[in-house]
């Protein structure tokens, strides 16, 4: 059990909390209110985060922590026990957090490029202009470039396994990240914009709300907490025996609901000061901020603390995909492939597939959906579409391949009274309430698209 845990709990809870908190937070999150019109989604998202995505990440949590298997293995033992076949659901997972990594990889690429900029504007070498985001995605080699450099970066610590690669990076990294994100959130709440940031985000008008809002709060919750992609189900295998999977899950939740929050307040502040309105297109943030953060006093650091933020965001929620991909492939070949090896032929195949989305700029440019460029569609396509159904099938084989009695023991915690009152509410919410606004999210999505086809008819 030695290579199959944690050193200390605050290591599963740094690498959850960094695989949560990553671009889907600072550079999705924002957008994606913007679209739903603020306050109400916002409203709708916390709900959800609360009452969806816990009861589902602490499944999946679960599935690892009694199985000491990845999603694949974990999956195919489960099937044993109950003499149910669930196997036809396994490899789901890992394909979607494979696909996902290669164009999480161009965007975290993005970041990267506007981080050199910074650096070479600090050195005086170059100045960071109002056409570098319409430059960068026109060139679709640089882009493929950048994001060949981010999964090298990613690789390097995944090879290195769960303690001596995972656990020592973010142990170093997230006290830094945590001090910049409380940095940014004040330095941007000090602007003049902040008072219509605050009604923007807190005064909720559910008129806003469209038939696409709950499918975007749902696939953006389980996006945002990993759930759906089996990474949590993995980081449960290495979840210590003395560590309590409920309550681990809920600290993961609510920290990630509050740096969500915190995402906002850094983003729109600067948003409505540079462009006067809210994000709606996900390459707004790369258009406006550089040329804001160069504007200010002292923007050149500001920018590039902010950008180094945002990537090492960016590097934790990749590190948490590879992780799922490399341990799902070691548990099938049972040490006949090592983790270098396999962390090799995972990132190639990565690379391979990052060229869509890197090409989608230039090459691929005509290819749109009314306003919907490639990268919006392959986003919208997998985390609204692909993934709400894929964690339903991963909360179904829980749910239907542990018994009753494991999942009673797994949960309740004999020395807190509430872990037992809380089981039933827990076990209504995977058996009904997931599943249910899953599927009402997908059914008013489809109603959605169906009357724009009739529309534009």
């Amino acid at each position: 059990m030695t290579n199959r845990s944690w050193r200390t709990r605050y290591g599963f809870y740094f690498l959850a909390v960094g695989s949560a908190f990553g671009l889907g937070n600072l550079w999705r999150f924002p957008y994606v209110v913007g679209e739903n019109g603020g306050g109400a989604f916002v409203l709708l998202y916390i709900f959800l985060a609360l009452t969806l995505g816990l009861p589902m990440l602490i499944a999946e949590m679960m599935l690892g922590r009694l199985t000491r298997q990845s999603v694949v293995m974990a999956t195919r033992k489960v099937s044993l026990t109950s003499g149910k076949d669930f196997k036809f659901l396994s490899a789901l997972p890992v394909i979607l957090s494979l696909v996902v990594l290669s164009y999480y990889s161009v965007i975290s690429g993005w970041v990267l490029h506007f981080i050199m900029q910074f650096v070479l504007s600090l050195f005086g070498s170059t100045q960071i202009g109002s056409s570098s985001m319409v430059l960068l995605l026109k060139n679709g080699g640089l882009q493929f470039g950048l994001a060949s450099v981010h999964l090298l970066i990613t690789l390097i610590v995944v090879v290195k396994g769960v303690q001596n690669g995972l656990e020592k990076w973010i142990g170093w990294t997230m006290p830094f990240f945590a001090f910049l994100v409380v940095f940014l959130i004040w330095k941007s709440t000090s602007l003049s914009t902040t008072d219509d940031v605050l009604r923007f985000l807190f005064y909720p008008d559910f008129s806003k709300l469209t038939l696409f809002s709950l499918n975007h709060a749902v696939g953006h919750v389980l996006f945002t907490l990993s759930v759906g992609f089996g990474t949590m189900v993995t980081f449960g295998s290495y979840v210590r025996e003395d560590q309590h999977v409920p309550t681990a899950g809920l600290r993961v939740s609510l920290f990630d609901s509050i740096v969500s929050l915190g995402s906002l307040f850094i983003i729109f502040p600067l948003v409505f000061k540079a462009s006067n309105r809210t994000i709606t297109d996900p390459a707004l943030m790369f258009d406006v901020l550089p040329q804001f953060f160069i504007e200010m006093k002292g923007g050149l650091l500001f920018g590039l603390a902010f950008f180094v933020c945002l990537y090492l965001a960016a590097l934790n929620a990749s590190m948490g995909l590879l992780e799922t991909v490399v341990s799902n492939i070691l548990d099938i070949f049972n040490k006949k492939i090592n983790r270098n090896q396999a962390g090799w032929a995972t990132g190639a195949l990565a690379l391979l597939l990052t060229l869509l989305p890197s090409l989608s700029g230039s090459f691929f440019r005509e290819a749109r959906l009314g306003e919907k460029g490639l990268i919006e569609l392959i986003d919208s396509i997998l985390i609204n579409g692909f993934l709400p159904l894929v964690a339903l099938g991963l909360s179904y084989i829980f749910f239907k391949g542990v018994s009753l009695k494991d999942k009673e023991r797994l949960f309740v915690d004999k020395e807190r009274f509430v872990s037992y009152s809380m089981f039933p509410q827990w076990i209504f919410a995977l058996r009904w309430f997931a599943p249910s606004i899953i599927i009402l999210g997908w059914l008013l999505h489809l109603f959605g698209l169906l009357k724009i086809i009739w529309q534009n008819d």
